[in-house]
């Protein structure tokens, strides 16, 4: 919901207007005498929804033209519906001009000239995301389709209704086109709510989301922040090149009055991937070293830009391999670490967690043949299919008991876009083509282990940690904890949250952060 000047808005009113001020002096005979008969309650929201709906189609820019995606193809249906529009209008100029010629179905559409128009305002604010030219559409459709529908009946008598499927088949599929449109609005209306509150960020703040050069790849990244004067956090993601700048408000809003909070699509995934798609299709560059230099080089845009002297790097996942080689590597530039689900060393992990889930499979009586099924196949090869296959059977044993809201936080993200979409259906495709577009980072990822890291620590650490966390389990993080040397080193543990606790525990995950870091 992004208030600016709306040219696409503009040009919707001018095909909207222009042929009505035509119409006032070609009006079909006898018009004024139906007018008596409208219904006050349907006029009141028919001009209420005429003003709205002028007002919000010029002041929200959401409706402008925009880079390419799937999501466009609603203002393609819109436009296509005000062509309709219009070519029911010079029929109609064209005809004897009666009542009958007015109300004249265009193709199956009845009232053409007043249901076209209502339907493409509703189209054109799904396209801007906007939920205020949704309700105003609804409040103009009520009355204004109203009003007309009642003015059709009387000059061509009650039409027949169809019958048998015909008219099942009619009633199933408008039910099915209110609830798909009432989900999609309902979605909208919560990415609207949650935008809405990020509008305070911007008085002496930042809420940008923006494109900028690292390594000679246009990167995106997410900055959001109530006052750009306070310290800067810097956000890795896991995966590795599994992106979720779009969630990171569920937990990221707690933080923004105290901290400006920078998260970012990584080289080869997400948004990154499709603005470099036709220069790196294949991730050629995406590697580990260039990860570590394109993250340097994020460090010292946030550093220049905020006027920060050091920032802070929390790692979750995979982001805890890049961030604490990163901060090791450069804590002249880093005033603390805090890694989320810490990877101490993910060959171990595994291992740990199938004899985990064994030991608890046997206590409870249940049968462990899949399981030891797929571990037999991770030990034969160490493929990402094989050892996803081996986390999906520990987790049947080892449930956390709590889950995490990341895909909720999505749907209602006021980030979220088809671009996020694209790549998570990859991520959720075919498993060997997803390792093989980042096979460097996989490898980096599959053979890491943090011992081979120095084991001191020039600034202070934090590692925070779900309880139930069966990808990165506790214990080996806590020892890993209390054998490193630090200028200040904890370890916090959420009960009952699994790997993504940032998602399980929004508020009380950046509560821990806040007081980490007090």
């Amino acid at each position: 919901m992004r208030l600016g000047f709306s040219y696409i808005g503009l040009i919707y009113l001018i095909l909207l207007y222009v042929p009505n001020i035509i119409w006032v002096k070609h009006q079909p005979k006898d018009y004024e005498l139906y007018v008596k008969n409208e219904n006050k309650a349907l006029l009141f929201m028919e001009r209420t929804g005429e003003i709205l709906a002028t007002c919000t189609a010029l002041i929200f820019s959401d409706f402008n033209l925009r880079k390419w995606t799937a999501w466009c193809w609603w203002l393609v249906i819109s436009f296509l519906l005000m062509v309709l529009y219009e070519i029911s209008w010079v029929r109609y100029f064209r005809s004897g001009k009666t009542m009958r010629d007015f109300y004249g179905r265009l193709l199956f559409i009845r009232i053409p000239l007043a249901s076209l128009p209502v339907a493409a305002f509703f189209l054109l604010g799904i396209y801007g995301s906007n939920l205020v030219m949704i309700l105003t559409s609804i409040i103009l459709g009520i009355g204004h389709i109203g009003i007309h529908t009642a003015h059709e009946e009387e000059v061509f008598g009650e039409r027949k209704k169809p019958h048998g499927l015909m008219r099942v088949g009619k009633g199933f599929l408008i039910t099915l086109l209110i609830l798909l449109f009432g989900i999609i609005s309902v979605v909208i209306g919560m990415r609207n709510v949650r935008y809405i509150k990020h509008y305070v960020n911007l008085f002496r703040g930042v809420d940008e989301q923006s494109y900028i050069t690292l390594g000679g790849q246009e990167q995106y990244v997410l900055m959001t922040g109530r006052d750009v004067k306070n310290p800067v956090i810097i956000y890795l993601h896991g995966g590795p090149s599994s992106p979720d700048a779009f969630c990171t408000y569920a937990f990221a809003d707690h933080l923004t009055e105290d901290f400006t909070f920078v998260c970012w699509d990584q080289r080869g995934c997400g948004r990154t991937y499709y603005e470099n798609e036709d220069t790196d299709p294949s991730n050629e560059t995406a590697s580990f070293d260039r990860a570590l230099e394109d993250l340097d080089e994020l460090v010292d845009y946030a550093r220049e830009r905020f006027g920060q002297d050091r920032v802070i790097v929390m790692g979750h996942s995979y982001g805890t391999i890049l961030g604490s080689t990163y901060v090791q590597a450069h804590p002249e530039k880093v005033s603390a670490y805090i890694g989320i689900a810490q990877v101490i060393s993910p060959e171990k992990s595994e291992r740990a967690g199938y004899e985990m889930a064994r030991i608890r499979g046997h206590e409870k009586g249940k049968d462990t043949t899949a399981l030891e099924k797929a571990y037999q196949a991770f030990e034969r090869e160490k493929s990402l299919p094989n050892r996803m296959a081996l986390r999906r059977e520990v987790m049947k044993l080892l449930p956390a008991k709590k889950q995490d809201q990341a895909f909720r936080n999505a749907l209602s993200s006021p980030y979220f876009g088809m671009d996020d979409l694209k790549w998570f259906l990859v991520q959720t495709g075919d498993e060997e083509d997803y390792y093989r577009l980042n096979r460097q980072l996989f490898d980096t990822t599959f053979s890491f282990d943090i011992d081979h890291l120095k084991q001191d620590y020039e600034v202070p650490v934090h590692f925070i940690s779900g309880g139930d966390d069966r990808i990165c389990p506790v214990d080996p993080i806590r020892n890993y904890k209390d054998r490193i040397e630090a200028p200040k080193k904890t370890f916090t543990e959420l009960d009952g949250c699994g790997h993504n606790v940032q998602y399980t525990e929004p508020e009380a995950f950046a509560d821990t952060v806040k007081q980490l870091l007090k």
